[in-house]
């Protein structure tokens, strides 16, 4: 089972399989966002670079079928998170982070702890003797890393994506396994989750001593996450759902979520090991 299987199987027991339907989605330029009828709202990256147009019946076919999401029931919409197609992933996932918020209200942070407005940079305490390595290019991250850490490595499909004197630090993407491998610290956008390849990269991070899933997708239901090796989940809590919608149907990316949403960290808590002691006979 992967990561997006078990997020969704995971929810679903945790609510019951209660019947709840989506009567708003958005797909924006640089956000995706759907509504619950509980109100919650979640987000997801809308896939950018796509090799497929819907401008032909094929591709048409594959797209999220606009004029016909809203009203439907929210474990169906969910189910999109599994799609091939990246548009009807971002639905998905979005949905997925509407549930997710409805299952923290009612039960809280099972294994974990929130921490509110926390940037996710700060919740990974990273040491100036850390190997970072970096999954897309988060700019304000790279100032603060890029001369503040032993090795820093930023994994991105556009070497553009960083500046002249950053150049030195981009890997593509067909490195990142063996990147990830070498890293104390790894922090992962939450985009992946839309574009895939999440359970390889968590995988490879598995002897890194921090590692961090960071952006407003990164806002799910987080047991799932912390099981397979995440300390931090560095997303957002919507605070205004109705402006955000909006902002997203305006085209709005992140840095335009800052009155509707507030940052907040969901924070593994440490794992602690047992000793079993065997009774002499």
């Amino acid at each position: 089972m992967n990561i997006i299987e078990a997020w969704l199987s995971d929810l679903q027991q945790r609510l019951m399989a209660k019947m709840l339907t989506v009567p708003e989605v958005r797909i924006g330029v640089f956000y995706t966002a759907a509504q619950l009828s509980t109100g919650h709202v979640g987000v997801a990256f809308s896939p950018r670079d796509l090799s497929d147009t819907v401008c032909c019946p094929k591709s048409a076919a594959a797209a999220p079928p606009a004029g016909r999401m809203a009203g439907q029931e929210a474990w169906t919409l969910a189910e999109y998170a599994l799609s091939p197609v990246p548009l009807r992933r971002a639905v998905g996932v979005a949905v997925l982070n509407a549930l997710s918020a409805l299952a923290m209200e009612r039960h809280g942070v099972p294994g974990g702890q929130a921490i509110s407005n926390l940037d996710a940079l700060a919740a990974a305490n990273v040491q100036p003797e850390d190997k970072v390595a970096m999954v897309g290019g988060f700019v304000p991250f790279i100032k603060v890393l890029k001369e503040n850490v032993a090795q820093l490595w930023v994994i991105d499909k556009h070497p553009q994506a960083l500046k002249p004197d950053e150049a030195a630090f981009w890997r593509a993407p067909e490195q990142a396994i063996e990147t990830i491998a070498q890293a104390d610290v790894v922090i992962i956008t939450g985009s992946a989750l839309v574009e895939g390849g999440l359970d390889d990269l968590l995988t490879a991070a598995g002897h890194a001593r921090m590692v961090v899933l960071a952006g407003p997708t990164a806002s799910p239901w987080p047991p799932p996450f912390f099981e397979r090796g995440v300390h931090v989940l560095g997303g957002i809590r919507i605070l205004d759902q109705e402006k955000l919608l909006q902002v997203v149907s305006e085209g709005g990316s992140g840095y335009f979520f800052e009155k509707e949403a507030e940052k907040i960290c969901l924070m593994r808590k440490p794992r602690v090991k047992t000793l079993h002691y065997r009774e002499e006979e």
